[in-house]
């Protein structure tokens, strides 16, 4: 999902509860908070010396441990007005992706894609996932298409990604 999509969804409804599903069945606890958004500039080399260079909006979610218990929700309005209040400051570039940055004690700090969103009377749901690291340069050193190929592409001494 691009920037621009996710505050035009936000922009859409804003006076619904925005809930983040960050894997199947397991919530975001409802009184997150947003405590950063990251204007990202990723400019790298991949193992087949080949250069990539892309941007990305990063917003992180945050539970307090203190609130566990505590009641509250974010709505689409008050997100969107995080959001307008650093891009006053700093603007977020809304032609990128937007990814979502979490953790909880139960599940490790990720920066997860937003695979799907579902809307209802009440509520925004944004559907989030993991992608898996990848060989970018697999014609150049060898490695299969898919991991299911191979488990071993690049192991140690195969002539893969070094």
């Amino acid at each position: 999902m691009k920037t621009n999509e996710f505050l035009n969804l936000l922009k859409e409804n804003t006076a619904k509860t925005l809930l983040f599903e960050y894997k199947p069945n397991n919530f975001v606890r409802a009184n997150y908070h947003i405590t950063e958004i990251k204007n990202i500039t990723i400019d790298s080399v991949d193992c087949g010396a080949k250069t990539d260079f892309w941007k990305e909006t990063i917003i992180q979610l945050w539970e307090d441990p203190t609130e566990i218990d505590g009641e509250g929700t974010m709505t689409a309005f008050k997100a969107l007005a995080i959001l307008n209040k650093v891009d006053a400051i700093k603007p977020i570039d809304r032609e990128v992706e937007v990814k979502f940055e979490y953790s909880n004690t139960n599940f490790h700090m990720a920066q997860l894609f937003v695979n799907d969103f579902e809307v209802s009377q009440d509520r925004i749901i944004i559907k989030l996932g993991i992608e898996q690291t990848d060989c970018k340069a697999k014609d150049t050193c060898g490695a299969p298409a898919t991991v299911a190929e191979s488990q071993n592409s690049c192991a140690p001494e195969s002539g893969c990604c070094n």
